[in-house]
């Protein structure tokens, strides 16, 4: 099975063609990602730039990815584009090529989740068995889920406010980092004293695998005005204790999800798949190695490459749905919100003062 695969869901443009032998291994003909950099001087994406530089771009990258794969869209068995969650403007513009394509061709059409494409990527670049569990930590999601198979998640924890990605990117903008933040950040907390500036590890032991970045966000933005204006060595302080908070949390929330997995799959080795532009901070790499080491249990982190935004990702899931029979109508709709786990209850945020209605 030869999946063509499209990525537009942000300010990536991308597009893949993804093998899926009978016995399900997988193998990557081709990806092509083309990342924007129209948005560095706002700070984050502009959606309306966003999806006019994906109507500009994806044609050719779509025809790129079909040449590096020496195969033309008859050779391919079908066409997978997310159709959410995302930009919905760029969602749109990804899945109406999508459906312009299977239209023209004939092929089924997939539909695809993009937090299920995430999901999915370990089974392509290590082969592993359900059930795993998943860390997705992007510039939009920060969850853990319990991956039961194609289409059957369970959330076991989420953010109430910001995702870790976004907490990255404004920590840089408040000290003028540039964007993306990610790396930014990293680089500077290199340099930097964790423990000469104390900041908050918001939910560490709370008896649920939830995640906060808000209040962790203000206080890096009280400690920035309080010793303003910055000298080198303080922005490199204040990102290095970011970031080992940061650690810290995500440690704590990821060995109480380990043992709620081993209560409910006994007798099964838990894995840990990481997930997501985040996935491929080496602070927060080693910390989740460190912490799956200490509990016995495995750690799969895809390539770098595959963490992020890509079409390989979208193809590589809409072929293990086409492996179940599963495609969609040509009416499928864009969504800018889909959660992998619908039947859980959305998360009220809440703070010292109690819950937020």
């Amino acid at each position: 099975m030869i999946v063509l695969g499209i990525e537009t869901s942000c300010d990536e443009t991308a597009a893949a063609v993804v093998l899926r032998a009978p016995e399900g291994q997988g193998r990557i003909l081709s990806s092509v990602v083309l990342s924007q950099d129209a948005h560095a001087i706002y700070g984050g994406v502009v959606p309306e730039l966003a999806a006019r530089a994906h109507v500009d771009r994806l044609d050719d990258v779509i025809a790129t990815a079909l040449d590096e794969a020496g195969l033309d869209l008859a050779g391919v068995d079908a066409i997978a584009a997310t159709a959410g969650p995302g930009l919905i403007g760029g969602v749109l513009v990804g899945l109406t090529t999508a459906k312009a394509l299977a239209m023209a061709t004939g092929k089924p059409l997939v539909a695809v989740n993009h937090l299920e494409a995430h999901a999915l990527t370990a089974r392509l670049t290590d082969g592993i068995a359900f059930p795993y569990l998943l860390l997705l930590v992007s510039g939009g999601h920060t969850q853990i889920v319990r991956v039961d198979g194609v289409g059957r998640y369970r959330r076991l924890g989420t953010t109430i406010d910001d995702a870790l990605g976004e907490a990255f990117d404004k920590t840089a903008k408040l000290l003028d980092l540039g964007y993306p933040g990610g790396p930014a950040v990293e680089a500077a907390a290199a340099k930097g004293d964790p423990g000469r500036i104390p900041l908050p590890r918001p939910m560490i032991g709370r008896p649920t695998p939830d995640f906060s970045f808000s209040g962790l966000k203000t206080a890096i933005r009280q400690e920035a005005e309080r010793r303003a204006p910055l000298s080198p060595a303080d922005v490199a302080d204040l990102c290095a204790a970011f970031q080992s908070s940061i650690c810290a949390v995500i440690a704590d929330r990821v060995r109480l999800a380990l043992g709620l997995f081993r209560d409910s799959a006994p007798g099964i080795d838990p894995v840990l798949v990481v997930a997501g532009g985040v996935a491929a901070n080496r602070a927060i790499a080693a910390r989740l190695a460190e912490t799956t080491a200490k509990a016995g249990a495995r750690l799969v982190v895809p390539p770098p490459v595959l963490c992020t935004d890509n079409g390989a990702m979208v193809a590589w899931a809409g072929a293990e749905r086409l492996a179940l029979g599963l495609s969609d109508d040509l009416d499928v709709a864009a969504r800018a919100r889909w959660p992998l786990d619908a039947e859980a209850e959305p998360l009220v945020g809440y703070g010292r003062l109690g819950t937020k209605v």
